[in-house]
Order: C-alpha cells, then structure tokens, then sequence
C-alpha cells in the first residue's frame, strides 16, 4: 500500500517550479533543434516537423515508459524517495544532453555525415526524457493531494511554463546568446531545479549539490562554445568570416575573400559584391524608368543598401521609405566598412527614411502613396515568405501606389524555379496588375528573374536610363524582356494565402542541377 506523506508549502512550489521549468526548457530545445536543422539544410517546415513532431511523439513514449519507474513503496525505500531521486536523475540526464546534443548535430553537418538521422536520434533521446517528468512530478504530488488536484496543478504550470518557452527563445535567447550558448543554459535550468530540490527536500541533499555543480559547469561552458561554434561554422564557407550576427528572425554571415565580400542569412547566399550591381540594377532602374519622374518609393526587404544605392541615383527622387523585418540587418550594412563602401553609404542620404516590421501588414498600412514600390524579398520557399507572394499582399498594395504607379518584385530563377517565376506573374495579374516578367544572368546565381507590374499600358521599348550604371544600358533594357523559349509561363497556380502554392514551386524546382 502507498504510504500517505505530505509536502510542506515550500517543497509543492518547488515542485511546480519544476513542472514549468521542464515545459519551458523543453518546448525552447524542440524550437532550437528546428532552427539549427532549418539554417543548415534550409528546408524550414521538415526541419520543425522532425524536431517538433519527433519531440512530441518521444515524449508520449517517455510518458509512457513512466509507468515502469518506481512502483513498489516500502518502508525502507519509500516511493517519494525513489520518485524524487528518478526525477532529479532525469533532470541531471536533460541537463547535458540540451546542453551538448546540438553542437553535436553541428559536427555531424560539418563532417557530411547525417544531419537528419542525427536529429531524429537528438529528439527521441531528449523527448523520452522529457516526456518522463511530467508523469513522475504528478505521482508525486497526488501522494500528496487527490489525482484531480495534482494533474490541475502540474499541468496549469506545465503549459505555462510552454509558453514561456516559446517565447523565451525566439526574442530573448537566440538574439542575445546565440545558438549554443543558449542550448547550455537551456541545459542548465534543470539542473538548477535539481540544486533547489536538494535544498526542500533533506533526502535529496547530495543530489542538490550535484545539480548545483552541473549547473555551474554549464554556465562557464556557454562562453566556450561561442569560439567553438564559430570555427565549425567557417568551416561552412569558402571563404573566412569576417563578421557574424544572430538576430531573432536569421543568422548573418559575412565572408570576404579579396574583393570578394559575401552576405549569408541561414546559409543561404543573398549577394557577391563581385556581381551585386547586375541584380540590383536590374531590380530597380527598368521599374523607375517605366514609372517617367519618380519622387517617392517605397523600399520592401532590401536591408544590405544596394537597392537603395541604386534608387537614390535618380535625382527626381525625393524621398525613399525602406521597410525592412531585422534592424540588425540595417545596423550591419550602414556600419560594416565592407557593406559601407558597396552600398555607397545610402543609409545616410537624407532622402532615406528607415521603418522596422513585418511588411505584410506595415506596408499596406502606410499613409504615404508611391510612384515606386520594390519588393526584395527572400526567395519563397517557405509559408512565412510567401505570404509576401500573394494575391491578398498585392492587393494590399495597390492602395500604395500613386494613379501611374509601378510594382516590381524579385521573382526567383526563371530557369531553376520556372514555375514559382510564372507563379508570381499570374499572381500579380489577379490581383488587378499587368504584369510583365524579365530576366538577367548573375554569375553568382545563374538566371534570375523580376516580374514588373503596372497599372496600364506599358512597352519595354519607351524605357529610358538617364543615371549611370556598370551593367545596363538603355539599349539592352527592351531585351530583358524577350524571354528564352524554355520558360513557359503557363499551368500555374494563383499564390493565396490560404494556399501557398509558391512554396512547392519554389522548392521542386531545378535546384539540384545548381
């Protein structure tokens, strides 16, 4: 029969604590193994799937496997004591493993061997401990209470303790310690619950001593794996580092070999400062151009300056609004000496007025109207940008743009990405646009492509180029918009918000010939 004992007010708090801090620790690590998997391999929606998913699914099985742990109760070795004692050698077993277990999936990425069977492994390990101290705290507090009262209570902390996990991570840890740091002082917190534990509960004592010195070897571990991660991540690129950033919404990387800087955000490739000025170029002048005598633009994405280098050429132009997600994007490019000298120092015209947030809803939301508008945006290869490529987002902006106002977005590779290149055009022609596709070759990217929309009639021919440029001429824009005969912009799908048909485009596209 089990032995009826009682929990002083302090040691059922502490208990409680530790429901909320297992939830919170617990949900940061799955959100943290998603982000590390999506900056390394890129696709972001398997990645959360398989750290999520399989996080959720272990942790039924630890759920489960709880049953077997600590079932007889006896004098000499009573159930509290074997239900704390497990508990605090789960806790002692996460502690590490939050800590250790990502920058090992680093490794294995670094090293070419299995990134995803390495994860799945990472998040069954990590989910079936997790999944076992929910079920052992409540044991524990229905020897104390009735099983109604114990479950309201860890579980009302428990999901508390979620919330402030998700919160947690996103806004405050990544942005401020970076991946690893973060995951050794995730792995930290239980041991930490260990130390307090020791301190309420007598029998627990030598345990609380060892929480408190895992704990401690955690925290002076952190700085450690900053220089670590660091020299595993050069090993990422061709050429060496030369600046670094974690924000909240992507990690930047800047590399520079010779005259050769380059931007990363989560791995991926945005521009070669050997090559920049084409897309750019093409980006923003057949768009002013087709618009007569712009004065007021609007700038969406776009954080390094080079569009806006390349607007601020135009003397018609009085005003320039660049709306960009990551301040920390505009802090790099507007004080980097590389990012500095290549984007002419456009954030310090007088013309440029910065604004921050996300441009799906601050966009349409403007006061201003623009004879200008110019998308930047990261490829859509995942539902949080393309949204950005769709119907209703354009639509949005039609009440952006002045009577004889013009839109012109990047558009992917009309080559590697043929369908999510005709996807963006049709979208735009639903929305109410005319929309006219072009391409040009960057040496960096391959064939890249642009869709212009109007809001009338429009021929290529009457394009004008009256500023200077390294690549396009005025004879040469009518051209850009003669397509090759293997870009067929039939058979596609509108881009809806509701059905982000973009993003299967997007990624089944030729990329693997690249």
């Amino acid at each position: 029969m089990m032995q009826v004992w009682t929990l002083n007010r302090r040691q059922r708090n502490v208990i409680l604590a530790a429901a909320a801090v297992s939830s919170a620790c617990g949900l940061a690590i799955e959100l943290l193994l998603g982000t590390l998997a999506s900056y390394l391999v890129g696709n972001q929606a398997l990645s959360f799937g398989v750290a999520v998913g399989g996080f959720l699914a272990a942790m039924g099985l630890g759920s489960y496997l709880s049953q077997f742990v600590a079932v007889e109760d006896s004098p000499e070795n009573p159930l509290k004591t074997q239900l704390l004692t497990r508990f605090v050698q789960v806790e002692l077993a996460i502690a590490p493993a939050s800590a250790f277990l990502p920058l090992l999936l680093f490794v294995l990425f670094v090293a070419n061997s299995s990134l995803w069977l390495g994860l799945i492994l990472v998040t069954i390990l990590l989910g079936i401990l997790a999944g076992l101290e929910v079920p052992l705290l409540t044991r524990m507090m229905e020897s104390d209470s009735s099983v109604k009262d114990a479950l309201a209570g860890v579980l009302a902390l428990d999901y508390a303790g979620a919330l402030v996990g998700s919160l947690a991570f996103p806004l405050l840890l990544l942005p401020v310690f970076g991946m690893f740091p973060t995951a050794a002082i995730l792995g930290s917190f239980p041991a930490l619950m260990v130390f307090l534990i020791g301190r309420s509960f007598p029998e627990m004592k030598r345990w609380g001593i060892a929480g408190l010195a895992t704990c401690a070897a955690l925290w002076a571990i952190a700085p450690l794996t900053v220089p670590l991660g660091d020299r595993l991540e050069n090993r990422l690129y061709d050429a060496p580092v030369v600046a670094r950033v974690q924000t909240q919404y992507q990690r930047i990387v800047l590399t520079r070999w010779n005259q050769d800087v380059r931007l990363y955000l989560d791995g991926e490739l945005q521009f070669s400062t050997l090559d920049e000025y084409r897309y750019h170029e093409a980006l923003v002048h057949p768009a002013l151009s087709a618009s007569g005598t712009p004065r007021r633009v609007l700038v969406m994405g776009a954080g390094d300056g080079f569009a806006l280098r390349e607007v601020l050429k135009w003397d018609s132009v009085e005003k320039v609004v660049l709306l960009e997600l990551d301040p920390k994007m505009v802090k790099l490019a507007s004080q980097h000496p590389f990012l500095v000298r290549s984007n002419q120092n456009s954030f310090s015209d007088p013309r440029v007025e910065i604004r921050y947030g996300d441009a799906f809803s601050v966009a349409p939301s403007l006061s201003e109207t623009f004879d200008v508008i110019i998308a930047d945006f990261p490829d859509p290869d995942r539902d949080a940008i393309a949204k950005l490529y769709s119907q209703g987002f354009y639509l949005r902006l039609r009440s952006r743009l002045s009577p004889n106002g013009v839109l012109v977005t990047q558009a992917s590779s009309p080559f590697f990405a043929t369908k999510a290149f005709a996807c963006i055009a049709a979208t735009l022609e639903s929305a109410g646009f005319s929309s006219h596709p072009y391409s040009i070759d960057v040496p960096s990217f391959g064939p890249w492509g642009f869709v212009l929309a109007t809001q009338g009639e429009f021929n290529p021919a009457t394009l004008d180029l009256p500023i200077n440029t390294r690549f396009l001429t005025a004879d040469i824009l009518p051209g850009l918009f003669h397509l090759p005969a293997d870009i067929s912009l039939d058979n596609v799908e509108i881009n809806r918000l509701v059905h982000p048909k973009i993003v299967q485009y997007q990624t089944e596209g030729r990329w693997q010939m690249y």
